[in-house]
């Protein structure tokens, strides 16, 4: 195998991507013909659903949000059909081959953590199989999780899949232990060139490139695990990050991240990794019942800090509108270091009916699924936090678990968010809870390494029963 070092030419800048614009060749950039097959026949709706969320300011902007909508509906079609858990769980044509990789592509890592960060000594975070250190006042089954921490977890987990196989004939979906967002995050804030920031990616793809395993299926049922955003993995015009999902050889493999690219089907967005990781069936009953029965003492809440230097931020805002209306809005503020203990923002999610959720460095926020999984009815302001991302995790209709606020709207002063909100009723309010303590919860944490859920798929075993239908499907 051949190592490409050439990203691909319709990549966009970095600035480009973080602000989701578009520019260029639109119908190659993004592979969509819109005027024919079946997105001529959905066009119209397709338009419509979107100017919901955002009015394409020309032709090229149209074309890059209806690609966004193929792509989620081709990513839905993964979905599997399976509803009965006792069939879920059955692992026939199901083997999960796990690749015993080199330490230096995944635990070495995690050795320099002291260094990894500036501000923080990040060991703290890689404690009991990447939860971290346990907190105690929040009850059984709670960590300080980070919000990186994705790869150390679902590595854990994948050695402990009920469906492992040890003979690489026996697997029908393979995974690359290679944590890719740690090998990002120790260069991030030290000065070193390209060549050092791609070093291992290319490596650990020119080791994969001897197996017969992945020349057989052109790595098209490998998967990698990558616990940070995809523009981290893109490097362009700005000089962070590595270019390692634009080798060509990265192509075909599925990349399971906190944050798709919205124009790349084999992207596939799954949930941050929250505080919670439930071991029983109980941990999960138990806190769904706490969180349905929990008197909510505040109508709204936000927590996060505001960005002065940041002229598309519509958080200050936010925060003058919920100080504003302090007997409806508690503002808890993230740039004191408020929010650096996790007790701090659950009791705040507890205690509220909504939590506002607008965009940070870039449109995800690992705040959302800790709204979720606390009873609290995210606010979203841009369809990328949330909409367009996890295809397998969240329902297409967003009004069943969130509210929806145009962020240019806010930033135009055309809506107050305290009085939107206050118009819901505690009916509207106790439905959407509801639905998303009961229906949605246990699917949004990622349950302890040796988690036994009878009842339930969490996280991971929705991820994984997905792409193996993927697989299925495609292979």
């Amino acid at each position: 195998m051949s190592t490409n070092l050439t990203t691909k030419s319709d990549v966009l800048s970095k600035d480009e991507e973080i602000g989701y614009k578009v520019s260029g060749d639109d119908t190659k950039r993004y592979g969509v013909n819109v005027i024919s097959g079946e997105d001529h026949k959905t066009k119209k709706e397709s338009v419509e659903e979107q100017d919901n969320y955002i009015k394409p300011k020309n032709e090229e902007e149209g074309y890059a949000l209806r690609a966004v909508t193929k792509y989620l509906k081709v990513q839905r079609s993964w979905i599997s059909t399976r509803n009965k858990i006792e069939n879920s769980r059955s692992c026939e044509g199901k083997g999960v081959y796990v690749y015993e990789i080199p330490s230096k592509f995944n635990r070495d890592l995690l050795v320099d953590c002291i260094d990894m960060v500036p501000w923080t000594n990040m060991c703290k975070f890689f404690k009991n199989d990447g939860f971290g250190e346990a907190i105690e006042n929040l009850g059984q089954g709670w960590f300080r999780t980070h919000q990186y921490a994705l790869e150390p977890i679902l590595h854990s987990r994948v050695l402990k899949h009920p469906c492992r196989v040890y003979k690489e004939s026996q697997a029908k979906l393979f995974y690359v232990p290679f944590y890719g967002g740690f090998d990002v995050l120790r260069w991030h804030f030290k000065n070193v060139s390209n060549d050092v920031k791609d070093r291992l990616g290319i490596e650990v793809l020119k080791w994969l490139g001897s197996k017969e395993s992945w020349k057989r299926n052109a790595g098209k049922d490998h998967v990698f695990v990558l616990g940070k955003i995809s523009w981290d993995f893109r490097r362009n015009k700005l000089s962070w990050g590595s270019c390692f999902l634009d080798l060509q050889d990265m192509q075909s493999p599925t990349r399971l991240l906190i944050e798709r690219h919205p124009w790349e089907v084999n992207d596939i967005a799954i949930p941050h990794p929250t505080y919670f990781h439930p071991k029983t069936d109980y941990d999960i009953t138990a806190w769904q019942e706490k969180m349905t029965s929990k008197p909510r003492r505040n109508l709204i809440s936000f927590a996060g800090g505001a960005r002065p230097g940041d002229p598309n931020s519509i958080r200050s805002t936010l925060i003058d509108q919920c100080t504003l209306f302090s007997d409806q809005c508690r503002f808890l503020n993230c740039s004191d270091g408020s929010c650096d203990k996790p007790e701090n923002v659950i009791k705040l999610f507890q205690d509220s009916e909504f939590c506002l959720q607008p965009p940070g460095d870039s449109p995800t926020r690992k705040s959302v699924f800790d709204s979720l999984i606390s009873g609290c009815i995210p606010v979203i302001f841009d369809p990328y936090t949330a909409y367009y991302q996890y295809a397998w995790h969240l329902p297409e209709d967003h009004k069943r678990y969130s509210v929806y606020i145009n962020q240019v709207d806010v930033k135009e002063k055309r809506v107050n968010v305290v009085e939107k909100l206050m118009t819901k009723t505690p009916r509207q309010r106790e439905y959407m809870r509801s639905y998303i303590v009961h229906h949605l919860l246990p699917g949004l944490v990622y349950g302890d390494s040796n988690a036994k859920f009878d009842r339930f798929r969490d996280a991971f075993d929705i991820t994984f029963d997905n792409l193996i239908e993927k697989i299925n499907k495609l292979v």
